[in-house]
């Protein structure tokens, strides 16, 4: 057996993470326990921790090191991996989906054709809840993420809110979650200006091959420039509310996004806030963390406030 075939083969037996000894080792690779020494030195250069037992029960197992080394996958492992990381970057689990979306585009690139057309065929075959958000193609987050870890230009087309379509040449920095929804901010080409785009609004989008050197990013980071930039949008659906308590008892119970807590007498505080979701704003301001009027709200807001009280109250707890 070729020495690389045979260490990758030892490899393989060793993430399975059960104790070997050293006759199992030997036979399965067909070696003598000299080059199986050998072998497993080979890898500690690497960087996998191989642990060395001796005595009658002695033997050889794979530890936790202080880093991930590269790990080998089978067929059915890696389609099992690449189908939850498409669930997790969808948000069927919070607070990782911009992690999803960076492992998936990982993945994604090394993938065999056959296995691409499985995790395809899957996704497919699939049904997601709906939800209060609009739904990204997770195909789309990946050819996102990797123009950004490539700092390679994209091309696509976007939707804006107006409903015209525009085709868009940027260099994209960073993929930001916010808000159960994707968005990316990029520089765009031939605006000659950062821009926020929303994800679930981009569709054919394909990277050019023509890298660029990365821009500095005028905010203290890309999700910083993404809350800057919705607080500035106009929304179609606004509210303004006096919150019982001071700014700074406030300001860690008001999410960022919904706006800052401005004092308005001695123990109350104004927020004027939005959003482009009427239902999504209804939910929010039911679930603030603080007594609160509305003083100011559309009809349609109104009346999705009133269907939330109404549904809350034909609510049995027991």
């Amino acid at each position: 057996m070729d020495p690389t075939a045979r260490i990758l083969r030892l490899l393989s037996l060793l993430q399975t993470y059960r104790h070997w000894s050293g006759d199992e080792l030997s036979g399965r690779l067909e070696v003598s326990p000299r080059t199986l020494r050998r072998d497993v030195e080979r890898l500690r250069d690497l960087g996998y921790p191989v642990e060395t037992s001796r005595g009658t029960y002695g033997g050889y197992q794979l530890a936790a090191g202080t880093q991930i080394p590269p790990l080998l996958l089978d067929d059915e492992e890696a389609v099992a991996i690449a189908v939850g990381l498409r669930t997790a970057a969808n948000g069927a689990v919070s607070g990782i989906e911009e992690t999803s979306v960076r492992a998936l585009a990982k993945l994604q690139q090394v993938l065999p054709t056959r296995l691409r057309r499985r995790v395809e065929a899957l996704a497919v075959a699939t049904e997601t809840v709906p939800g209060y958000t609009e739904s990204v193609d997770p195909d789309v987050l990946m050819t996102i993420a990797q123009a950004c870890r490539g700092s390679e230009q994209l091309r696509f087309h976007y939707t804006a809110n107006d409903g015209s379509e525009t085709s868009r040449l940027v260099e994209p920095h960073r993929l930001v979650s916010r808000h159960r929804r994707w968005y990316f901010v990029a520089w765009d080409v031939d605006r000659g200006a950062w821009r926020t785009f929303r994800a679930d609004r981009v569709a054919r989008p394909f990277a050019n091959g023509v890298r660029v050197p990365p821009r500095e990013l005028p905010a203290e980071d890309a999700a910083s420039f993404v809350d800057t930039a919705l607080r500035s949008r106009p929304q179609p659906f606004t509210a303004v509310l006096r919150l019982r308590g001071t700014a700074e008892e406030l300001r860690g119970r008001v999410p960022h996004w919904m706006g800052e807590p401005v004092a308005d007498g001695t123990d109350s505080c104004l927020l004027r806030t939005g959003a482009d979701n009427l239902e999504w704003l209804a939910i929010s301001l039911a679930m603030l963390d603080a007594e609160a009027e509305l003083l100011e709200g559309t009809p349609e807001l109104v009346a999705a406030l009133t269907r939330l009280r109404t549904r809350a109250e034909r609510l049995t707890v027991h």
